[in-house]
């Protein structure tokens, strides 16, 4: 590296030719300070010329002066032999003479040039450093004048702020040539120092060693006479008090000043400056001043002073404050005379104060040592008592805080980005041009989501006042910016944006106070979701997410009812928008209302007013279950809503019986019942699990009045009981787990349910009355009950098994009929024929397949007695109808029951409504019936051992079409007959199957006369219509 060019070198080399000529006879090795005004202005005026001439930009003189301290100090220190004259300092060090400190310090004065002095001191090796101060002090104290008060006290302030890692190329050259020639304990690298990363109070993380703190205290004492000036003096002590409130910090981390009180002592300290005319940086540019009021602000943290050197430091100042105190007071009680130098006293004084009461409270101290330093801190505070308000600190304005904000956020300087939190929220400066052009073009350092939040309120704040043309404009280019630092974010940071959103503004979000942002919002929200419905799919999930977090953030309100409205009424997207809206945990919030029992989520809030109440077709209920589903428990993101939430809001208060949509909040509730939640969550105690059970039963026991009930009183139909009994039984257990383990917490609501179901119908909730009947007669508690009187357990039974498949397989296992006894068993056949009757109305499908099969097990066991007549036979085949018996018996029982059902005694017992019902439960139990027959004659073909059963099988089916048309033949009314015509339809499209595959020889009279047979029956059928259509189906046979 060239340090110098052949005409600087020159320029300089003549300068220390002419210095020596005027030195001589002496040489300029034994130069004093007494001779430098003689000998010394050649060399600075060289110097001088060099820096004026060859300078290109601002910043190269500067330069040039680091150049020849360089040289200058390289040349003092370094011998002149061989072992540096390949170094870079050789060929220009080469022509300057041999000079001692002299030349060093005094040019170092010249060129007012304290900061350059101590990053070299600071380069230098440990023990060398030391010496060179050590030298410096004893220059200064030496004929002392003003100018060396002045730099030595610079010096001492330029060593407090320092910070490593400032070294340029230059320094670190020199630096390491020092290392490398200079370094004389084996302990010591031969390199230069780099910036330490561990522990910043260790004494390796610091150049500053504690000697050299020492060396400065002991220059102050030497110095203090010499310091006359005022300034002068509020700068020595401001200089000692930094020194020590560093050692007397108890928590060193805490020591760090909040970023609000750092930008204001930053603002002050600029401030002070722009109106100080004497001070070096008045001149200077706004970028440069806060760069030093930085460095002033952040000082160094140094090595620990022992107790005897920390002690003799607090006398020091002691001493100091008594002997100055009395003209500094009247000095700061003039504002005429208020500068830098006391503000930096009484904010240093100030601080050290508070950390000196701070310290005499520590454990670590003696009763003397706390005594001395509580009383150096009541001498601090009683002088700061004295100092008029108004000069003690000179906050500045805010138009200066904002500028310095502005230039440390747009340099990137210490503490930017804590910088950016005041930027964003400090209302006082927002909207100004150069605030909106800051934000403009730093936006990357915006992208957080406390920022996004801080300069949304910031905005919304500013709009309440925005009423001209300008401020409309840059709120909306502030409000452009925004949201797009807000679409850099990831999705978890805009989940916190929007939770902060809705915190501060509902569910209208930003809609009421930015309309400047809701400009295109309908169009803009539409066309979205026009394109997500297009292309629902998990590979246009992320596209779409993005779409929606803007649209949220804008408004969730209504970007959360599009959601719930399309995923009704679209069809098969209801999924792929749920998963859109799990991706927004924030979307949970819960909002507060007026009435605290009303209290629930946003979603929950959108939902019922979207939704809720307008699902006009079985899909869009269907949907609407699915996605409120999706929404407890998704696939992927975070659920939005609880079952407990699902179940207050859409459960609970409509499970009544006159609720239109009562069908549909039982499907909720099963889905409810389907998640699978958190082992830890108690959500069914939190959502009234025991008024849930009493509104199920409570539905279950409108059943009983199903028939009977008021032709405008609405019920949920039959189809739905069978819904209400699983989801009853399903909550019971899971009431029941929940509360075995602590049956004392859940008993006062144990003991309230039974209350209240002692009102109802005992088979809403016969669990615990069955047990009775492992009792003996002697050990019962009879009940009275108007429903059933003497002769009606068998009534009581039936209900029973209808209930539930394991409440069934118990009653079959307690029935006992003495088969042995036909007096018995034809008792208990014509017991269970009435019984039957009573029942089958009130009977949902599923109750009547359990009914059915108690019927066929009976059948099995022989315990049901059903006599088969020759009412439709025209004489009897030898036949094997074993296989087919129970069918036949099955079909002769349904018989009889209808027969006794449309007697003239109960004929008005049932609406028309309830007949439908009837003969629809009639069906389909022959509908199986005929499944059975088919099945059994195919398993009874493919037996090597069994005949052929085709005339068996054609003599059931025309038994079973027989006991059809006479069961229809007695309806009250022929409309409910019309499921029997589709029944008869099938029985022979089925005889038709089995005649066509009969080949026999014989099996043509056979089939002849077998339709004979059937189309006289037929004939006899009264309804026309009915025997219109079977006669031509029989034609075709």
């Amino acid at each position: 590296m060239d340090l110098w060019s052949d005409p600087e070198t020159t320029i300089l080399h003549g300068g220390f030719l002419l210095a020596a000529k005027l030195s001589h006879p002496k040489a300029l090795t034994e130069l004093a300070k007494s001779d430098w005004p003689r000998v010394g202005q050649p060399i600075t005026d060289a110097l001088k010329e060099i820096c004026s001439s060859r300078s290109s930009s601002p910043s190269q003189p500067n330069v040039w002066k680091k150049k020849a301290v360089i040289i200058i100090w390289a040349k003092i220190l370094l011998p002149f032999d061989q072992r540096w004259k390949e170094d870079v300092f050789f060929s220009v060090g080469s022509m300057i003479p041999r000079i001692n400190h002299t030349v060093l310090f005094e040019l170092l004065k010249a060129l007012n040039a304290p900061r350059l002095f101590v990053q070299l001191l600071l380069a230098l090796p440990t023990a060398v450093r030391q010496q060179e101060l050590e030298l410096f002090v004893k220059y200064v104290v030496n004929e002392t004048s003003l100018v060396d008060v002045t730099f030595f006290l610079d010096v001492w302030w330029e060593i407090m702020k320092h910070k490593e890692g400032e070294q340029d190329k230059m320094i670190l050259m020199f630096s390491t040539l020092a290392h490398q020639h200079l370094s004389k304990s084996p302990d010591e690298p031969c390199h230069p120092a780099k910036r330490f990363k561990g522990d910043p109070f260790s004494l390796q993380s610091s150049p500053v060693a504690t000697g050299l703190l020492t060396v400065l205290i002991d220059g102050l004492k030497q110095l203090y006479e010499s310091i006359v000036l005022p300034k002068m003096k509020c700068c020595a002590l401001a200089n000692l008090a930094e020194l020590l409130s560093v050692f007397t910090v108890i928590e060193r981390e805490s020591s760090s000043l909040p970023v609000k009180a750092y930008l204001d002592k930053i603002a002050s300290v600029v401030a002070i400056w722009n109106d100080d005319s004497e001070n070096r940086y008045n001149g200077r540019g706004l970028e440069e001043k806060v760069k030093e009021a930085e460095r002033s602000v952040s000082l160094l943290s140094v090595v620990k002073l022992s107790n005897e050197e920390l002690f003799v430091g607090l006398s020091f100042l002691r001493s100091l404050l008594q002997g100055w105190g009395e003209e500094l007071q009247c000095m700061l009680n003039n504002h005429k005379e208020i500068c830098y130098e006391s503000y930096r006293l009484l904010d240093s004084l100030n601080a050290f104060g508070k950390n000196l009461i701070s310290f005499a409270k520590s454990g670590d101290l003696c009763e003397d040592e706390k005594q001395m330093v509580s009383e150096l801190g009541q001498i601090i505070m009683d002088f700061l008592k004295k100092i008029n308000p108004k000069p003690k600190g000179r906050n500045s304005d805010s138009s200066v805080m904002a500028l310095v904000a502005m230039a440390i956020i747009e340099k990137r300087m210490d503490r930017h980005t804590e910088m950016c939190s005041i930027f964003a929220s400090e209302k006082a400066w927002a909207f100004s041009k150069d605030w909106v052009a800051c934000l403009v073009k730093n936006r990357a350092l915006f992208q957080k989501p406390e920022l996004v939040l801080k300069l949304l309120e910031t905005t919304v704040t500013f709009s309440l006042s925005a009423d001209n043309r300008e401020s409309r404009e840059l709120q909306s280019q502030v409000i452009k910016t925004i949201l797009e630092c807000y679409a850099e974010l990831p999705l978890s940071d805009k989940n916190k944006v929007i939770s902060g959103v809705l915190a501060s503004w509902g569910g209208q979000g930003l809609s009421l106070n930015l309309k400047a942002s809701m400009e295109g919002f309908q169009e803009e929200l539409n066309l979205a979701f026009n394109q997500i419905t297009q292309s629902a799919s998990d590979q246009g999930l992320t596209k779409a997410v993005a779409s929606v977090a803007r649209l949220t953030l804008l408004h969730p309100e209504a970007t959360v009812k599009k959601v719930c409205n399309l995923a009704v009424v679209n069809l098969g997207t209801h999924q792929f928008l749920a998963q859109i809206l799990c991706s927004f945990p924030a979307l949970s919030f819960q909002e507060a209302r007026d009435d605290p029992n009303q209290s629930g989520s946003l979603l929950e809030r959108c939902l019922k007013e979207t939704v809720w109440g307008k699902l006009s077709s079985a899909k869009e209920k269907e949907q609407f279950v699915e996605f409120l589903a999706f929404l407890m428990q998704p696939s992927s993101g975070h659920s939005l809503l609880s079952p407990a939430e699902v179940t207050k809001a859409f459960v609970l208060p409509h499970l009544k019986s006159d609720f239109a949509h009562v069908e549909l909040s039982l499907q909720i509730l099963t889905k409810v019942l389907e998640v699978q939640p958190d082992p830890e969550e108690q959500w069914l105690k939190s959502c009234y699990p025991f008024p849930l059970l009493l509104g199920l039963c409570k539905l279950l026991d409108g059943y009983t009045k199903y028939w009977h009930r008021f032709r405008d009183q609405h019920c949920p139909s039959l189809e739905t009981k069978d819904l209400i009994a699983t989801t009853l039984a399903q909550l019971c257990d899971m009431v029941g787990q929940k509360a075995a383990p602590s049956p004392e917490v859940w008993i006062q609501s144990l003991a309230w349910l039974h209350r209240k179901v002692e009102l109802l119908d005992w088979t809403v909730v016969p669990a615990t009355l069955f047990q009775i009947c492992k009792l003996s007669e002697d050990e019962w508690t009879s009940r009275p009950a108007p429903a059933y009187g003497a002769g009606s357990g068998l009534l009581a039974w039936m209900e029973c098994c209808c209930i539930s498949t394991a409440l069934r397989e118990q009653m079959l296992s307690l029935l006992t009929v003495d088969v042995d006894n036909p007096e018995e068993v034809n008792l208990f056949s014509k017991g269970f024929l009435v019984a039957l009757i009573q029942v089958l109305p009130w009977c949902s499908h599923s109750e009547w397949k359990r009914l059915t099969q108690v019927i066929e097990s009976l059948l099995h066991r022989q315990v049901l007695h059903v006599p088969y007549t020759l009412e439709y036979v025209q004489y009897m085949p030898l036949l094997n109808f074993k296989p087919f018996a129970h069918y036949l018996q099955f079909s002769v029982l349904f018989l009889r029951g209808f027969q006794l059902l449309c007697s003239s005694s109960c004929s008005s017992w049932l609406p028309a409504d309830a007949w439908q019902h009837v003969v629809r439960l009639y069906s389909s139990s022959l509908t199986e019936l005929l499944g059975s027959v088919k099945r059994d004659s195919q398993s009874h073909w493919h037996s090597a051992d069994d005949k052929n059963p085709t005339q068996e099988v054609s003599f059931v089916y025309i038994q079973v079409f027989c006991h059809v048309l006479h069961v229809a033949a007695m309806l009250p009314d022929d409309r409910s007959g019309e499921p029997l015509l589709v029944l008869a339809l099938e029985i022979l499209s089925q005889y038709e199957t089995l005649s066509a595959a009969d080949k026999s020889l014989s099996s043509a009279l056979r089939k002849a006369n077998e339709k004979h047979f059937l189309e006289s029956i037929t004939d006899n059928v009264s309804n026309k219509e009915l025997r219109a259509t079977l006669l031509q189906k029989l034609s075709k046979l």
